[in-house]
């Protein structure tokens, strides 16, 4: 594992994985929504507040913020993927607000400017960090003294049905793949809460924590729609690349998820469940 993200940017910035993430931004964004939801909920942004959102990928997070903040705050929005940031750039010009920057660039080393932040946001780009204290630290520097990180991160494989049922289908087809340490960069990095949270305090934060939150996931086109999405994007994606996968390997991986998924079928749409580590902490006074 190297000690710097540039296999990351690779991976997000340049790759048909991160490309992806571009194609399926409405449905991703959608069964989302009740974890960007539950950021904003505990930021608490109030108008006139300068925010930091790292790992900002497509751009739904900045332009909520940037509503909740106001003409008189601001958003900054960094990610290291070039693909990602430029579409979340189109959606700012089509939003008309006036009040988001962002800034391609990778927030473990980029050079923010000082204590120029009230807040700082993040829905699922935390977990990517070669050396997460280091990338704590970089962030808070970014903070004025008490201001608040909030983020969300999975937690564990076994609460996340989302993750957990296509990878397991997609072994079950493929073959596994080369065993990784469970706590690097990746979707699942941070599912040990307590293992982060003293990450953070080593980085010099304080009142440190994390809840477990339980949401429930709403993806749209129902049943189908939501098999189709996880086989597309996510832990089968990423078998089905390694082991070169054909369409009939992804369709056959698609029929499986949708079976184990029919138990979250309602009447009116999907709910899938999930569990969300949030985690925050301050920039000492």
């Amino acid at each position: 594992m190297t000690s710097d993200n540039s296999d990351q940017a690779e991976y997000w910035g340049q790759s048909p994985s991160g490309a992806k993430w571009i194609s399926y931004e409405h449905r991703l964004d959608t069964a989302l929504a009740p974890v960007l939801d539950l950021v904003l909920d505990r930021a608490a942004l109030a108008p006139g507040d300068h925010v930091l959102d790292i790992g900002c990928g497509t751009g739904i997070s900045l332009l909520m913020a940037a509503r909740q903040v106001g003409p008189t705050g601001s958003v900054l929005g960094v990610d290291i993927s070039q693909q990602l940031l430029q579409r979340a750039e189109t959606r700012i010009a089509n939003s008309g607000l006036g009040n988001i920057d962002t800034l391609l660039d990778d927030a473990q080393t980029t050079g923010f400017e000082p204590a120029s932040r009230y807040a700082m946001i993040s829905r699922f780009g935390m977990m990517f960090f070669a050396d997460p204290v280091s990338a704590f630290r970089n962030i808070a520097s970014a903070l004025k003294p008490g201001g608040r990180m909030t983020f969300a991160a999975w937690g564990p494989l076994e609460g996340n049905p989302w993750f957990r049922v296509p990878h397991i289908r997609a072994v079950e087809r493929m073959g596994p793949m080369p065993k990784t340490d469970r706590n690097a960069p990746g979707p699942l990095a941070f599912h040990d809460g307590d293992r982060i949270t003293g990450l953070m305090a080593e980085a010099g934060l304080t009142d440190v924590s994390v809840d477990a939150v339980h949401l429930d996931l709403t993806p749209m086109g129902g049943l189908t729609g939501a098999a189709a999405l996880v086989t597309q994007v996510g832990p089968a994606a990423r078998i089905l690349a390694h082991h070169a996968g054909t369409a009939e390997d992804a369709q056959a991986i698609e029929v499986a998820v949708a079976t184990d998924f029919a138990t979250y079928e309602t009447p009116e749409r999907m709910v899938i469940p999930a569990l969300i580590n949030l985690f925050q902490a301050r920039v000492p006074v």
